[in-house]
């Protein structure tokens, strides 16, 4: 993912989306319908790499 070269909307999209198939992947667990139990580790990975570079452009911001 090119993360840094996207816009701060656009990367609370991305957060909105993977939270959201988060949500299901869990909701999909208890009902033992997911095989593959890496997808949710790697879309928090997926949601903490968005958080961070929103806080770099946040940080980036303040520091102008």
């Amino acid at each position: 993912m090119d993360l840094d070269k996207k816009t701060e909307k656009e990367l609370q999209k991305m957060i909105v989306e993977k939270k959201e198939s988060l949500r299901g992947f869990r909701f999909g667990t208890s009902g033992s319908k997911t095989k593959d139990v890496k997808v949710g580790t790697n879309t928090k990975k997926d949601i903490a790499r968005i958080l961070t570079e929103l806080r770099k452009k946040e940080i980036a911001e303040n520091n102008k």
